[in-house]
């Protein structure tokens, strides 16, 4: 028997990238010898997947999943949007999204770590890095619960925009309505395209305020405003900031006579019952990440002279 631990597989894992299973297979054959074991993975082909890990993987999609009071986001990323429409990477996706429903994980890292279909998430994406030849980041997830009677919304934009709703009403029968179903729709639509920060004005932290206070006092700068008025025009501001980055005090998107918060009242008197947005989390693809624009003319130059 082959004698090697648990911090044997972990290094081996961590210098190839391979599952934990070949991991172990390949320590076995190795008789524990872990460069012996990279090398053995290398040959079998199972370590090229660590080689795409510093790759840029900004592309992908969101996936979006509810069950009864329980809703699931994920961003899913690959490199290329070529393989963002490949059947193996949605397929993934999907069963990410709804492992998502019914997993405690905290965090990301938790996540890839359980175990679907015998196997881990992350020995999932070492495989489908393999097979599909791009680097697969399972980067962040949300999820949703609705306390009370109510229904969770979901709205997918073209796998790049990923929205849930929660929202409250008081009945059973007022959440089966037609009219609070097409609420919760527009409400998801909305999202997406209205993109709140916050549910009301009393939410927005003093920090997010600075950072705007900040952009007004150098847009006002830049076009020459006189500095003695700048402090008055940056407050005028702010107590705008509520109407642009709060969900309540939006104007709806498909009426802007309407703001939000008016809508609602609007089908609280159709369903006869009031009705509450419990929370809402929306997600952007790639959102955050550094892109590497790439440069066809230039790549074909450096080819060449190569």
């Amino acid at each position: 028997m082959a004698a090697f631990g648990a911090k044997d597989v972990k290094e081996l894992r961590e210098k190839t990238g391979a599952g934990m299973m070949d991991c172990k297979k390949a320590l076995t054959e190795s008789n524990g010898d872990v460069e012996a074991a990279v090398d053995f993975l290398r040959k079998k082909g199972l370590a090229a997947a660590a080689k795409k890990a510093s790759r840029v993987a900004a592309e992908g999609l969101i996936g979006a999943v509810v069950e009864g009071n329980v809703g699931a986001l994920v961003e899913i990323n690959c490199e290329t949007d070529f393989v963002a429409k490949n059947a193996d990477f949605q397929n993934f996706v999907k069963t990410v999204s709804n492992h998502v429903i019914g997993s405690s994980a905290a965090d990301v890292d938790t996540l890839r770590a359980e175990t679907v279909d015998g196997k881990t998430i992350q020995e999932h994406v070492q495989e489908l890095t393999l097979k599909i030849g791009e680097k697969i980041d399972v980067r962040r997830f949300a999820k949703a619960t609705l306390s009370g009677e109510g229904k969770i919304g979901s709205y997918v934009h073209g796998g790049k925009i990923g929205v849930l709703v929660e929202v409250n009403t008081e009945s059973a029968d007022q959440a089966k309505s037609d009219d609070f179903a097409e609420l919760v729709n527009d409400l998801c639509l909305h999202v997406a395209a209205a993109d709140p920060k916050f549910m009301t004005a009393d939410q927005i932290d003093e920090d997010f305020k600075k950072r705007e206070a900040d952009v007004y006092r150098a847009q006002l700068l830049e076009q020459g405003k006189p500095e003695n008025m700048i402090d008055n025009i940056i407050k005028g501001k702010l107590n705008k900031l509520a109407s642009e980055v709060c969900l309540m005090d939006q104007k709806f998107v498909k009426n802007p006579d309407l703001s939000i918060a008016k809508l609602i009242k609007e089908y609280e008197g159709k369903v006869g019952g009031k009705i509450t947005v419990q929370n809402f989390h929306k997600m952007n693809l790639g959102e955050g990440i550094e892109k590497k624009e790439d440069n066809l003319a230039e790549e074909v130059a450096k080819m060449t002279q190569a």
